[in-house]
């Protein structure tokens, strides 16, 4: 753009009926400042606005009355002004720029005898240039709102169709991991069911010796009793592999999601090897009750609560927090411990993944599974450092 009003200037120099310093002079600064103006960041605010157009005002006023005033050919200049005023500015602030653009081509009838005006200016002319300056305005100004509009509209689609590929990627993102979750439930649900037969059969066999064992012989019957204890253990992991692998029997039925909240909280409380951490509710009356199963979902929050916790340095604190939100009602669980760092945010909730010593990493599969069977979703926000927050929607 700068290379158009460089050319611009320079042909109304070389072509322009004024040849001598001083009218050179000021068509040079005048071109200068709007060469310029854009690159100016003073000039980009408001007041910086209403300065540039000022400043064009008065050098254009200096230029006309230099080059023969009513009669200067360069009389168009003071569309710069007028023109600028239009596509940066209001209606009402081009209207104002407008007027003070033909009142200062008027203001020359000022310093002339107006009883032989037609020594000085043809009138009809002068009519003309009065009209050209707020009707070139009106136009300019047109054609800028709206292609304003239609940057404001472009600008509205980009940012729908950014939150649109956002939800297409977390879509996509879901489908991938239910489609590994029933995978892999077929797979342990057939696993399960054959390792329930023979962990009876140890257990049955480890107590029938026991009974045999003398109670002379400790070491067999200490020996017994780390098989019982193991296949108890184990027995117990295949309980959680089926609850993972069928479906759950759901009871939904109008439940205050709070006072589920509640009840966790409270459970967690009451754990002997809790960490010690700070709960604290922070719930919105407008949450409506909800159609839910009350011991799932308890369940849930307790999980969530525990992880937190865990999570969470000692003496720290844990945030719950409730709000309705389009068709849902949130549930945050927020921690201030130690994060999750990117690479792991994506698979925390597939089964058996875990950053745990002791974990089996079917904790949050069995939750996102439950939550799931409520036809809501969960989802994590974390950063390493910075804690985590975990988001069950629950739909109305």
């Amino acid at each position: 753009m700068g290379i158009v009003w460089l050319l611009l200037f320079a042909a109304m120099a070389v072509a322009g009926p004024v040849q001598d310093a001083p009218g050179l002079t000021m068509l040079a600064g005048l071109g200068i400042f709007q060469i310029m103006e854009p690159r100016l960041p003073a000039f980009q605010t408001p007041r910086g606005m209403i300065a540039a157009v000022g400043i064009k005002l008065f050098l254009c006023y200096l230029l006309i009355g230099y080059t023969g005033a009513l009669t200067s050919s360069y009389f168009v200049i003071l569309l710069l002004p007028v023109v600028g005023a239009a596509t940066t500015m209001g209606a009402w602030a081009t209207l104002l720029v407008t007027a003070a653009a033909v009142a200062s081509l008027l203001s020359f009838l000022l310093f002339i005898d107006l009883t032989d005006i037609s020594r000085y200016a043809d009138w009809r002319e002068l009519f003309l240039r009065v009209l050209f300056l707020p009707v070139v305005g009106l136009l300019t100004f047109q054609l800028a709102k709206a292609n304003r509009l239609e940057a404001r509209k472009s600008q509205q689609t980009a940012q729908e169709l950014a939150r649109a590929n956002e939800e297409l990627v977390k879509a996509e993102a879901a489908v991938r991991r239910s489609e590994r979750l029933a995978a892999l439930g077929q797979l342990t649900a057939g696993l399960a069911h054959e390792l329930r037969n023979p962990l009876g059969t140890i257990r049955a066999s480890a107590e029938m010796l026991k009974k045999v064992s003398s109670a002379e012989n400790e070491v067999s019957r200490e020996m017994t009793g780390y098989i019982t204890s193991e296949v108890d253990r184990a027995n117990s992991l295949v309980t959680r592999f089926l609850e993972f692998a069928r479906p759950l029997p759901m009871k939904p039925a109008a439940t205050d999601i709070h006072e589920v909240i509640d009840r966790a909280v409270q459970q967690y409380e009451r754990s002997p090897d809790r960490p010690e951490v700070s709960v604290y509710k922070n719930y919105d009356p407008a949450v409506r009750p909800l159609s839910i199963d009350g011991e799932w979902m308890e369940r849930v929050f307790y999980n969530l609560l525990r992880n937190a916790a865990e999570a969470s340095p000692a003496g720290g604190s844990i945030t719950v927090k409730t709000r309705p939100v389009p068709g849902f009602v949130e549930v945050a669980v927020i921690d201030r411990g130690s994060g999750i760092t990117p690479e792991h945010r994506e698979s925390i909730f597939n089964p058996f993944f875990t950053t745990k010593p002791t974990g089996v990493g079917l904790g949050l599969a069995i939750l996102s599974k439950i939550i799931d069977e409520h036809g809501g979703r969960i989802n994590v926000e974390s950063e390493p450092g910075q804690g985590a927050v975990f988001r069950v929607l629950l739909p109305l």
